[in-house]
């Protein structure tokens, strides 16, 4: 690892394709599609590091994470997402000097109802076919048709479109959607089609009051037609329409508490709000909110990466903002998001960045404050290893993405080269795995793109005495066997707790030979050998081994 430190900005990054959110070294939203994520095995802003975080909506109808709007593919892999820069600073060693660099995350906000998909894209439901659902883009479409030349067919409502009119009339939320001024032709035609929408779904709520899916839907309309208002934009501004929406969200829930979709899309139109307000009292409380959203979102969907990963850079931000004496727990919790979220889904390339951002600026806080002084903390030059780790394994899955390859250029000095990670792990004599626990050694093992290989040092035995009378010692050559795992005859990485193994964080390395047992010295550590080994192994998988060569070899 170098001793220096670059003081090279990181950029928030935002891929025109790929969405992205805020963070350090910049996180990275959830998608690369729109506004949905989906999770895989392993896939953050240089000049400042960004990270990559999501928040898509639902039923967005964006196509690649933007503002906790599907990443490119946070918004998971899913839509163009904003990042949120964080300044990090990048440290070489245990001491090494630090430059401040800018690295925030990357927002991307995804939008979708199925958290787990490729692609979120919000969902609406259409009240004529029950409860079937339809992503925003599908709505769009299917309303445009319906306009034909203007007039909407009868089976959109079965009232005529005076009783859709009178119901929108003096209906605020209605008055804001009439109000929005579009410049492009294309924007403007958007909005029709939106404005439509919403008279639909008005006339649906004067009917029936408790129509849960079309208050839902509706809230999308507002969300969306926020997407539509320039920034600048007074009345009505793009905080009404999202304020609007998320009173229509919680009159939703509160309707049908089990609506993750709506609880997931209202937690990314809270984040849009907090995000105009700064690093306000204000700001913070709407982060809490949206964190607590969230939270009910993986309740109700323990299995979306999306969700997790949003969470993570909702935390993020939270961070940026409590008291110091809070901010280390919020940012702790931000970590275990992201790594929840690259544990469902492997390849989740943006909260793989995420978390190498979040890692990075952990570092630089334990670096300037030196840390909580209960004895625990990981020395900054390990936390840094670690954020390179995460963003060298997000730019193998991702080399296209040019926010990983600033963010790279910043940290991959810090990384142990010419390997990807170095640490120590207790191992038994090879191809003894029951051996009694006296037998197992601590030792240091290596991980590059092919293999885990552990590295014995030759053992010194005197020999005797000199004339001086000082001992003598030579090392002896006898080569012993050591325990080499091939990245290709890998079948799984697991946690082990077994009363045969010693005592410590136990690891189950499968592969095609039969498993190979290890422990790390802590959990905490373990953890950051879980997602090493997984994360090369999907880097295998899915074919960028190479990159991940040039990296650490180059």
């Amino acid at each position: 690892m170098a001793d220096a430190v670059e003081e090279p900005q990181l950029h928030n990054g935002t891929a025109s394709s790929e969405s992205q959110t805020d963070q350090h070294p910049t996180s990275e939203p959830l998608s690369d599609h729109d506004p949905k994520v989906t999770e895989a095995i392993p896939e953050t802003k240089p000049e400042e590091l960004q990270s990559e975080v999501t928040d898509e909506k639902v039923d967005e109808v964006q196509s690649e994470v933007t503002d906790l709007k599907p990443e490119e593919e946070v918004q998971s892999e899913a839509n163009d997402a904003k990042p949120e820069e964080l300044e990090p600073v990048v440290v070489v060693d245990a001491k090494p000097e630090l430059a401040h660099v800018n690295l925030s995350p990357e927002e991307n906000q995804i939008r979708s109802t199925e958290a787990d998909q490729g692609t979120s894209q919000p969902v609406m439901k259409k009240e004529d076919e029950g409860n079937r659902t339809f992503t925003m883009r599908e709505l769009l479409s299917e309303l445009k048709s319906d306009e034909g030349d203007g007039t909407p067919r009868s089976t959109v409502s079965p009232y005529s479109r005076e009783s859709a009119s009178q119901a929108a009339e003096n209906n605020p939320a209605m008055d804001l959607i009439n109000r929005i001024q579009v410049n492009d032709e294309e924007g403007r035609s958007r909005q029709r089609v939106l404005a439509f929408a919403a008279r639909k779904y008005a006339s649906a709520i004067e009917r029936n009051p408790d129509d849960h899916d079309a208050l839902y839907n509706w809230a999308l309309i507002l969300q969306e037609s926020a997407d539509n208002v320039s920034p600048d934009s007074v009345s009505p501004s793009k905080d009404d329409l999202l304020e609007e929406a998320c009173k229509k969200y919680d009159e939703a829930t509160r309707l049908c508490p089990t609506l993750y979709d709506a609880y997931y899309n209202w937690a990314i139109a809270i984040s849009d709000r907090a995000k105009m307000r700064g690093r306000t009292k204000e700001a913070e409380e709407l982060w809490q909110q949206a964190t607590n959203n969230y939270e009910k979102a993986v309740q109700l969907n323990w299995n979306s990466s999306q969700a997790l990963n949003n969470w993570g850079l909702a935390l993020q931000e939270l961070s940026q903002i409590v008291p110091a004496r809070e901010k280390e727990k919020v940012v702790r919790t931000a970590i275990s998001k992201f790594r929840a979220a690259i544990r469902l889904q492997f390849d989740f390339h943006r909260a793989i960045y995420n978390l190498g951002t979040v890692l990075y600026g952990l570092a630089e806080d334990t670096l300037r404050t030196g840390g909580s002084g209960n004895g625990k903390d990981i020395p900054p030059g390990e936390l840094y290893s670690q954020s390179a780790i995460y963003i060298a394994a997000a730019h193998s899955l991702k080399p296209s993405y040019s926010v990983y390859s600033s963010a790279l250029r910043l940290v991959r000095s810090m990384l142990p080269l010419p390997h990807l990670k170095v640490g120590y792990l207790t191992a038994p004599p090879v191809g003894n795995s029951l051996a009694p626990h006296s037998d197992w050694k601590r030792t240091e093992f290596e991980l590059n793109h092919e293999r885990l290989l552990q590295v014995l040092k030759p053992e010194a035995r005197e020999m005797g005495r000199n004339l001086s009378g000082k001992a003598e010692t030579m090392s002896t050559n006898v080569e012993k066997k050591t325990v080499k795992v091939n990245i290709t005859e890998i079948v799984s990485v697991t946690t082990c707790a077994d009363l045969t193994l010693p005592p410590g964080a136990g690891l189950c390395i499968d592969t095609v030979h039969g498993p190979v047992y290890l422990v790390a010295d802590s959990w905490e550590a373990l953890d950051g050998w879980l997602d090493a080994i997984r994360l090369v192994y999907t880097i295998y998988a899915r074919g960028k081994s190479d990159v991940l060569a040039g990296i650490i070899t180059a």
